[in-house]
């Protein structure tokens, strides 16, 4: 079983808490609808944002997210540590 989202009223004005949890739900334009897992942290935020949201049940589960390859983890990592790195003042 599926759960089928859909962004149904804008998030302008929400709270930030509700806009991140469209975010997490994947949600971002307007109208836009995703595919989920029916599980009980989905629908938890589905109920923080039912005002913005419509859903309903669907008997098709979603397709599996693809897994990122180990070689990109390790570029996105490393980019990611020389980004936190503290760049040195230069001296005039």
């Amino acid at each position: 079983m599926g759960l089928k989202i859909k962004l149904e009223k804008s998030y302008a004005g929400a709270s930030e808490i509700q806009m991140r949890t469209i975010r997490g739900l994947g949600l971002t334009k307007f109208g836009q609808s995703r595919l989920l897992k029916d599980t009980p942290a989905i629908r938890g935020m589905v109920f923080r944002v039912k005002h913005l949201v419509s859903h309903e049940v669907v008997a098709e589960d979603p397709a599996p997210r693809k897994r990122m390859k180990p070689y990109k983890i390790r570029a996105r990592d490393a980019a990611r540590a020389k980004a936190a790195k503290p760049q040195p003042k230069e001296t005039p």
